[in-house]
């Protein structure tokens, strides 16, 4: 509270969130997502490594490497694992006498061909040894591509591409001048081999025939984390924390509930650090397992909050059927009939249109797609036939609370029976 001469009451009180207090953390950087940890830390990727560090062989001698990509979900490890192994070829390299240029280009950030070959060019590019610029603007494709193999020939025998997030870019050009550059006659002295990185495995469907032809990469795929290899991630990282900062129970607390969820290392060293934090804002002197819990929780909220962002009344709505339907009948497994059903009692107390079976069969398979429902069709038994089944892969509980944030919907619901209720009497 202000008081008449300008000061604020209780300014100790205030001045005190400012306060740098470290009673939990030590190393807070080795939880940042990029860190890259040394081979002897990288967990349950032996094969992987081994793998793609047997198709980036031959750069060591100054051969030309094969193209690798490399699949599987968020958080499994693909891109450390080929920051690592591109970095050591890398250091082999140069005691063998030979250069290789390394680059990592972030996809969802370069997301045309012209973004994507600025920074390659850009990136490898060392101003004062070659005399070029590569300019920010100013230049088109073809001209930033002149530079890349300028840069290329004049300061390596070898370059190594790693495109993280590649199906985030319409890559089909990219890939093909990449993988043809010697053959076409762009680079005379240095090779190229990338290394294409994907959550999705059906990735390779999409790039035309003459691409595939070009490319002959090879495949590797990454399976999630299990409980055990995520419990040893994070003992990798408790170097972040000061000794007897985390209670016994704090690493396989977020391990189990990682591996419960996702399997993704990324997402349990971020449970990890959220923890510390939020011990930290209390003033606690150690990490307990109550503190991941709610870490857990608002990681899922803000998550789910970031999803819901720009959804329509109509989207809401048909998740709100399934979320009450979860809450009323204790399972989380749906037939599309009972949420249709659901839906327009909750149209009717939200005062909606209701929209057609096919229309919000439609908005369940964009649920779908964001990964808030799971759709398979499931046989009913003899002369019963087949049926879809909605599993809603959110916690019901979280989901509710955010949509409840919206005025139109707070307080709508749907229980068994036939009756509409509040989310009071749930």
């Amino acid at each position: 509270m202000a008081r008449r001469d300008g000061r604020i009451e209780n300014a100790d009180a205030i001045e005190d969130v400012f306060t740098v207090r470290n009673s939990i953390f030590s190393r807070e950087d080795l939880l940042d997502t990029g860190y890259v940890p040394r081979s002897t830390r990288i967990v349950g990727r032996n094969e992987e490594i081994r793998r793609l560090a047997a198709a980036l062989n031959p750069a060591l001698s100054g051969g030309s490497p094969n193209n690798v990509f490399l699949y599987g979900k968020t958080g499994t490890g693909k891109s450390l694992c080929a920051k690592y192994a591109t970095r050591r070829c890398q250091q082999v390299a140069a005691e063998n006498g030979v250069e290789i240029g390394r680059i990592v280009v972030d996809c969802s950030q370069e997301d045309t061909e012209t973004r994507a070959v600025r920074a390659l060019a850009k990136g490898l590019n060392d101003p004062d040894e070659t005399g070029i610029d590569v300019p920010d603007t100013g230049l088109g494709r073809s001209r930033y591509y002149e530079r890349l193999w300028t840069v290329l020939d004049s300061s390596y025998d070898v370059a190594l591409v790693v495109l993280d997030e590649i199906d985030r870019l319409d890559a089909d050009d990219v890939l093909m001048q990449l993988s043809r550059a010697t053959e076409a006659g762009k680079l005379d002295r240095c090779s190229v081999g990338i290394v294409g990185i994907s959550n999705k495995i059906g990735y390779r469907d999409r790039l035309r025939e003459r691409v595939k032809s070009s490319l002959r990469e090879r495949e590797i795929v990454f399976k999630p984390y299990d409980v055990d290899e995520l419990s040893e991630i994070m003992r990798n990282r408790v170097d972040a924390f000061r000794e007897n900062a985390l209670s016994g129970s704090v690493v396989g607390e977020c391990a189990k509930l990682a591996a419960e969820e996702h399997g993704d290392a990324r997402k349990a060293i971020d449970l990890l650090r959220h923890a510390g934090e939020i011990a930290r804002s209390a003033g606690a002197r150690t990490v307990e397992v109550e503190h991941v819990r709610e870490a857990s929780e608002r990681a899922e909220r803000d998550r789910f909050h970031e999803l819901l962002v720009g959804a329509t009344n109509q989207q809401k709505a048909v998740l709100l059927a399934v979320v009450s339907l979860a809450l009323t009948e204790k399972s989380r497994a749906f037939r599309t009939k009972e949420i249709y059903e659901a839906y327009e009692q909750i149209c009717a107390d939200a005062a909606l249109e209701v929209l057609s079976k096919r229309r919000v069969h439609d908005l369940l398979r964009e649920w779908e797609f964001l990964e808030v429902l799971d759709i398979a069709r499931t046989g009913g038994g003899r002369a019963r036939g087949s049926y879809l089944e909605c599993h809603l892969v959110e916690d019901p509980g979280i989901v509710r609370s955010v949509i409840n944030e919206d005025g139109r919907f707070a307080g709508l619901g749907f229980a068994s029976g036939r009756n509409s209720t509040t989310w009071s009497n749930i």
